[in-house]
């Protein structure tokens, strides 16, 4: 049994005070002061509840067919090695440039079902010519064949995504053959809108206004020089861009090789 004295000494430690902390130490935090007019309310995201919070759902959602197409055939004309007279469509227009050429064709987009029937109405019975066709701006891919080759057309505009590519894949050699200026312009769609329609493949200048005559040769100058004249367009291959992770790979095994071939160049000095 302890002693009564050792058992008073202990409890005398235990109660011995600890100094207390400097200021701005851990001591006691302050509590927050909460406005009593706001009212904490958790929110419920079950059936009938709050509305959920946006999330990123691209990888849950299942695209259309045709989407799913469109990005694997992207994907596909990036990885595999793509021979020069299709990869040639990749190389477009520019943005000054395709304003310049949007402008002049706007000057000579093709005449309405009515401005046409009007025409006729005032040719009617006329025999001056004052009431001809004005110049037009010439589309379809049969009809701009037979002026190139017939080297009626001044400038032929052809269109970077037009499916199947084999409809226009020739037609930038033809052009070189029969030394006609070409040029390439992205999106069917934006070539459709000059001509009226939907959509269009090709489509080409045979004449313009005299005021018009100038903008046009500097036009078909710039088109045959980044073009026609343009040889490394029509060697160049395109594709063979390998993926994220494929990159990294390699990359560390260039620099693994590096790496290997400095220390032997150390140890040969």
């Amino acid at each position: 049994m302890p002693k009564p004295e050792m058992k008073g000494k202990k409890s005398a430690a235990q109660k011995k005070k600890l100094p207390q902390a400097p200021i701005g130490g851990g001591g006691a935090k302050t509590a927050v002061k909460k406005n009593p007019l706001i009212e904490k309310k958790a929110r419920n995201y079950r059936i009938g509840g709050d509305i959920q919070p946006k999330r990123n759902l691209t990888r849950f959602v299942k695209w259309p067919q045709y989407i799913r197409l469109q990005r694997q055939k992207r994907i596909i004309m990036q990885r595999t090695k793509v021979p020069p007279s299709v990869a040639q469509f990749a190389h477009t227009l520019d943005k000054s440039q395709c304003t310049q050429l949007q402008r002049l064709c706007k000057k000579i987009a093709p005449e309405t079902k009515e401005a046409k029937k009007q025409r006729l109405k005032d040719m009617a019975g006329k025999k001056d010519t004052e009431n001809k066709c004005p110049p037009t701006l010439k589309y379809g891919i049969n009809h701009v064949t037979e002026l190139v080759e017939s080297k009626k057309a001044k400038l032929v505009i052809i269109a970077h995504d037009v499916d199947p590519i084999e409809l226009v894949v020739w037609l930038p050699t033809l052009c070189r053959k029969k030394d006609v200026p070409y040029c390439i312009i992205k999106s069917k769609s934006r070539l459709g809108k000059m001509v009226g329609h939907k959509t269009c493949t090709a489509a080409c200048i045979t004449t313009v206004a005299k005021e018009d005559a100038k903008d046009l040769d500097v036009l078909c100058e710039s088109f045959k020089a980044a073009f026609n004249d343009n040889k490394e367009v029509t060697r160049k291959w395109g594709g063979g861009i390998v993926g994220v992770k494929s990159q990294h790979v390699l990359k560390r095994r260039q620099a693994a090789l590096e790496k290997e071939m400095a220390k032997k160049t150390g140890l040969m000095m």
